[in-house]
């Protein structure tokens, strides 16, 4: 596979990524002995699916659960559908990983002939985003003007009650969160990969300051694999 899926919601899960939410993902937060108050999620089916697989494991099912489009991965403009290393083979490979890994370097916006176009257009899920908002590409700088003020205006307030909170997003939004949470510059956030499904936590103090910093949920050696299999373009 090893696609730019962006904003493309035709696909369900993956059987890998089943196993992976259910054997990283819940094991991890199972073998902690986490539980949660209250989820949020985007309106993507993949994100949807894996946070299902994690509340039922966890037995958290009854717990609110709000699926927030400004949560989307990044949208991925042109490359969006295609594999990665056609990608690179056409653009090169250089090319192909500043518009992966760079803060504010769009690719090229996706056009009518794209074969998702359409498809993410006419997205029901999406039907109350404005024209304004909805994106024809987007950078990580961009994904996160949306992902922040979500955060900020709907997440936050949910942590001051006192609620443990758990967010089930996409590589690009979380990394977005993560840079602005931990105030990462716009040069190292390029050298910084997060690892798909492992769980990484964050905790605050009354004051809403982050106590320690991202805490993932695996030893080290297999954090570094993982972030090492992120940053590669891939076959």
């Amino acid at each position: 596979m090893n696609l730019f899926c962006g904003w493309t919601d035709r696909r369900s899960i993956s059987e890998e990524g089943e196993w992976d939410a259910l054997e990283i993902s819940a094991a991890s937060l199972r073998r902690e002995n986490f539980t949660f108050d209250v989820a949020f999620t985007s309106c993507l089916r993949r994100a949807n699916q894996t946070l299902e697989v994690v509340l039922r494991e966890l037995n958290l099912t009854h717990i609110p659960v709000h699926q927030l489009w400004r949560l989307n991965e990044r949208h991925y403009g042109a490359l969006t559908g295609f594999n990665k290393r056609q990608m690179a083979d056409i653009y090169g490979e250089p090319q192909v990983q500043v518009w992966r890994r760079s803060f504010n370097v769009p690719p090229p916006p996706i056009e009518a002939d794209n074969p998702y176009y359409s498809a993410i257009r006419n997205n029901p899920k999406f039907r109350h985003i404005g024209e304004s908002d909805f994106p024809l590409t987007e950078t990580l700088e961009t994904t996160m003007q949306r992902v922040v003020p979500e955060w900020t205006d709907t997440i936050i307030p949910e942590v001051r009650a006192g609620k443990k909170v758990l967010v089930v997003a996409h590589g690009t939004s979380l990394r977005g969160l993560v840079k602005h949470i931990q105030d990462i510059s716009d040069a190292d956030i390029m050298k910084f990969n997060l690892p798909n499904s492992i769980p990484f936590i964050f905790d605050f103090d009354e004051n809403m300051k982050m106590v320690g910093g991202i805490r993932f949920l695996a030893n080290q050696d297999d954090v570094l694999k993982a972030m090492e299999k992120v940053a590669s373009i891939g076959k």
